[in-house]
């Protein structure tokens, strides 16, 4: 059965404005570089849909809607604003606000409903992937939290076991919060450490309550951290966690920002890691899940010279391709490397001649590694 793609222009629309680092142009960006390449076909792509207030009250409270419509149209003062983390330097607010982002969690929840009406086992839609959304406030960026949403939809409607997945550096706080209590759910979050790095939070002892405790995962990479350790990580402790809890569907969070090129965290990750995380995801989902696998976005700053080339691998591990190599389609290079002002990649991998030397390697994957072995003994004993 056929993977499927939600796009649609409209979720171009969620920008807080020029100069902020989140753009969804990437999303049309690897959307461009798939169809160029001859990977994606108009017969995978589906439209996305808006989430009803219904929808977004699965997991956001009635007031926090009802500011976000009225931010949306000016109608909210400044005190007001801030208490619900609104128009602040990362959250500013836009217009149609309330409109724009329910368009994103509709997203991802017309990538639910195909999986669960059985017309796809799996579907990729990257304008999601919002993780620090709470359910009464704004944060890092996200309004609504598509994939917390997306999560107790599948719960209430579907009575889905589900596994969240989260590969974004920054750790995936929205999403763990929402449910912290219970044991239906189970978030894997696996981070740069919030020693360094918003939100401050996922350390290994952040494991859920009542209900709840031990359902909550977290791996807090070091500063520097590159391919080999954070995927031998990966590889060891999410097929643990995936036997330990025997999810019935798996909901992964793609963002790319760990690669070494992203602005704003501190990790080294290379397109090495981004061909092999989701065809691993891939793989799991396959053994365990009967193939029932939705990917969202996320994460990911550097639109021109990483985001476009290893998202498109998420779709490329769904269709069962290897990872291509070579020069990038023509009609994509023509098309955006006049509009680029750092030097353009033509090629799918990395051209790893500005990678730097990881400072005190032996040391962090050290680190790591005795970090990892604490989870795989936490994780055997769910």
């Amino acid at each position: 059965m056929r993977p499927l793609y939600v796009y649609d222009k409209s979720l171009l629309k969620y920008r807080f404005n020029d100069q902020h680092p989140f753009n969804q142009m990437r999303v049309k960006m690897t959307t461009d570089l798939l169809t160029d390449a001859g990977f994606l076909k108009d017969e995978d792509i589906i439209k996305p849909r808006p989430a009803t207030d219904e929808e977004l009250l699965l997991v956001h409270k009635p007031d926090y809607i009802e500011a976000v419509k009225q931010a949306g149209n000016g109608g909210l003062s400044d005190s007001q604003l801030e208490s619900y983390g609104l128009n602040t330097d990362d959250t500013p607010t836009f217009d149609d606000m309330h409109e724009k982002s329910s368009m994103l969690v509709g997203a991802t929840l017309a990538a639910v409903d195909e999986v669960m009406k059985g017309n796809a086992k799996k579907v990729l839609s990257l304008a999601g992937g919002l993780h620090h959304g709470f359910t009464g406030r704004a944060s890092g960026f996200c309004i609504y939290n598509d994939s917390a949403v997306a999560i107790e939809y599948m719960r209430k409607h579907y009575g889905m076991k589900v596994l969240y997945i989260d590969t974004d550096a920054h750790h995936g706080d929205g999403v763990q919060w929402a449910f912290y209590n219970t044991n239906e759910v189970m978030t894997y979050s696996i981070h740069e450490t919030g020693r360094y790095l918003f939100p401050g939070t996922g350390s290994t002892t952040e494991r859920g309550d009542d209900d709840g405790f031990g359902f909550s995962i977290n791996l807090p990479v070091d500063a520097f951290t590159e391919d080999d350790s954070f995927l031998s990580i990966f590889e060891q402790s999410i097929e643990k966690a995936i036997i330990q809890f025997k999810p019935d569907i798996i909901l992964s969070q793609n963002g790319v920002d760990a690669h070494y090129r992203d602005p704003m965290t501190h990790l080294s990750l290379t397109s090495k890691s981004y061909e092999e995380i989701p065809r691993i995801v891939n793989r799991l989902s396959d053994k365990y899940t009967e193939g029932r696998w939705i990917a969202v976005g996320g994460g990911g700053y550097n639109i021109w010279q990483v985001v476009p080339r290893m998202w498109a691998q998420i779709w490329l591990a769904m269709l069962g391709e290897q990872p291509p190599a070579g020069r990038l389609p023509e009609p994509f290079i023509d098309k955006y490397r006049p509009r680029c002002k750092v030097e353009f990649p033509v090629e799918w991998q990395d051209d790893l001649s500005d990678f730097e030397d990881i400072p005190r390697r032996s040391d962090i994957t050290e680190k790591n590694d005795n970090m990892l072995q604490r989870i795989l003994m936490y994780l055997e004993q769910i």
